[in-house]
């Protein structure tokens, strides 16, 4: 039997991209000024914590233009879906074990 932290994924694992991910299967896409926002973060840093993402095939970025504005959508694969819920899962089992069923 191994250890349920064996199962974390490294990609998925960091503070930020676990909110990310988190933000994004709550919805079907969501802004970069909203993820920005809601994980209150800088320009540079989110931009680098989604091109991780996008590299492992977990979120898909798509820019366009609004009224001569750029706007840059950001949406959660099927592959992120799924590496998401593997991670919930995996906390779930850390929990578990460390976690006393009954009080004191």
């Amino acid at each position: 039997m191994t250890h349920p932290v064996r199962d974390l994924d490294e990609v998925v694992h960091q503070r930020v991209r676990l909110g990310i991910l988190a933000v994004l299967t709550e919805t079907k896409r969501a802004d970069f000024t909203f993820l920005r926002t809601t994980l209150e973060l800088t320009d540079g840093n989110l931009s680098r914590h989604l091109q991780v993402l996008e590299t492992a095939g977990y979120v898909a970025i798509e820019k366009t233009y609004e009224r001569r504005r750029p706007r840059t959508w950001v949406r959660a694969t099927r592959q992120g879906r799924t590496a998401f819920a593997r991670e919930v899962a995996a906390l779930r089992a850390l929990l578990d074990r460390v976690s006393p069923e009954e009080g004191p």
